[in-house]
């Protein structure tokens, strides 16, 4: 089952949209509710209705202070149950299950669980990524979680969000080989993707020869996921070595030595062999993006030996994740150089500058990002960061108003927007408007930020200013 957007329904559905949206908006919660259930049973693949649909269930609940647990543990159970039976055999019907759940309870993980798996079966990737997300922001560090989060966002075209998802995973497990496999895995079809491996292989005869033996290949690609002993290391980097003397223009094998000698850890040996099939071959964006990758490997090892003991640690730890901050960056430029049109690589650059504090560089990259359709509504975000952090606190009210205006549903990012502008706002003094802000948020997630603190303040305030009029008892 395709999903659709708010431009792939009929125009009927798409008005009972418009008519849900606007009732959300009004908050009034149960109207909404009313209207995008019945048009999911008409366009169970509408995302832009779910989530509009899943805005509204917690907005209720939390008006009301608590969410709405009527069923019970009982009526509950039974409610999973009958999901995953469904889910064998109606997958449709599990999502309309799984919606009756997250109606009474729109934070319960085994709701979210089951409307995931559901989508999945569906081949619905974007729905499924909404509730893993739902699921991670209370584990944060679930690998399991994140690796499904991961390959859907490769699937949807979001393949550089999935590459820096996994990085985050390396970095919180650095001794997971199997996370740092799916990583080089993904960051070798994102460099495929955008025209390095797949024309060169067409233009030299080299490169058909390393792929030549599809199924060699995939077997050293299985047999590289598992963690090896040092000695099987030894015994498979002689083996293809061996290979490789025999068949010297197959640099399969030399690609095979490199990563064999990044399993262990000896990143300097892995990047001459990288450099070497580099050198004997054609510029490979799949072998460039496997020496970055071992060179983050080889200061991540660094930064995770340091002995904890001793008196130099803090210093040394500094300088190399300066070290590491540094070659990001320019590496990122360099492919900045190398793909000028690619807008993913711009935001990526946009937000490497932003990190480091560089913001006049990061808005011009974010400026020119925000062209694609694919990064715009982040880049945005980002712009209006950048232009607060200048005091230009009258561009970033505009730049957040204009985000706001194009996130259609209430999400993580939509919330982000409205905080921002909110602390923008209140620069300004304009604190009724700014209140207005962090109220919207309010309704949605108390515990968001500090919006509950700030809103609390306003009506203390408010409280405060109307008690000299107020007869004594």
């Amino acid at each position: 089952m395709a999903e659709k957007t708010i431009s792939e329904v009929s125009p009927t559905a798409c008005g009972q949209f418009r008519k849900g949206s606007a009732a959300l908006e009004k908050a009034n919660w149960d109207y909404a509710i009313e209207i995008l259930k019945e048009l999911l049973r008409q366009e169970p693949g509408f995302f832009d209705a779910r989530m509009a649909l899943h805005a509204a269930q917690i907005k209720k609940g939390q008006s009301a202070g608590l969410f709405k647990k009527a069923l019970g543990v009982a009526g509950n159970t039974q409610l999973i149950a009958r999901g995953q039976l469904a889910l064998r055999n109606n997958p449709v019907e599990a999502l309309r299950i799984a919606e009756e759940i997250l109606e009474h309870d729109p934070s319960t993980h085994l709701g979210h669980r089951l409307l995931a798996d559901a989508a999945m079966a569906l081949n619905m990737p974007r729905t499924a990524i909404a509730s893993l997300e739902a699921m991670r922001k209370a584990h944060p560090d679930d690998k399991k979680i994140c690796l499904q989060i991961a390959a859907l966002l490769e699937k949807v075209n979001e393949a550089h969000q999935a590459e820096a998802m996994l990085k985050q995973l390396c970095r919180i497990y650095p001794d997971d080989q199997k996370l740092y496999e799916e990583l080089k895995n993904i960051s070798a079809r994102i460099t495929m993707q955008v025209g390095g491996y797949n024309e060169m292989a067409q233009e030299e005869g080299a490169y058909r020869t390393v792929l030549r033996n599809e199924a060699e290949t995939v077997a050293l690609e299985q047999e590289s996921l598992h963690h090896k002993p040092v000695d099987t290391l030894d015994m498979m980097i002689d083996k293809s070595y061996t290979k490789l003397t025999e068949e010297p223009d197959n640099l399969r094998h030399a690609i095979e030595i490199a990563r064999l000698y990044v399993q262990k850890k000896e990143f300097d040996r892995a990047l001459e062999y990288y450099r070497y099939a580099l050198e004997k071959g054609i510029a490979d964006a799949h072998i460039d993006r496997a020496i970055y990758d071992t060179q983050i490997a080889k200061l991540n090892h660094a930064i995770s030996s340091l002995d904890s003991a001793s008196p130099d640690r803090a210093a040394e730890m500094e300088r190399l994740n300066a070290e590491r901050a540094t070659f990001i960056l320019d590496d990122c430029k360099r492919r900045m150089e190398k793909y000028p049109t690619d807008m993913t690589i711009r935001h990526e650059l946009g937000q490497l500058y932003f990190k480091a504090g560089q913001f006049a560089e990061a808005i011009h990259e974010f400026q020119r990002a925000q062209t694609n359709p694919g990064t715009r509504l982040t880049a945005m975000y980002f712009l209006g960061q950048c232009f607060a952090h200048r005091g230009m606190h009258d561009i970033a009210i505009r730049t957040f108003r204009n985000a706001i205006r194009e996130k259609l549903v209430f999400d993580e990012e939509k919330k982000d927007l409205h905080y921002f502008l909110g602390c923008e706002l209140e620069k300004t003094n304009k604190e009724e408007e700014a209140i207005e802000q962090f109220k919207y948020i309010y309704e949605l997630e108390i515990g968001y930020r500090d919006v509950s603190a700030k809103v609390d303040a306003y009506y203390a305030k408010i409280d405060a200013q109307g008690a000299p009029g107020t007869p004594p008892p």
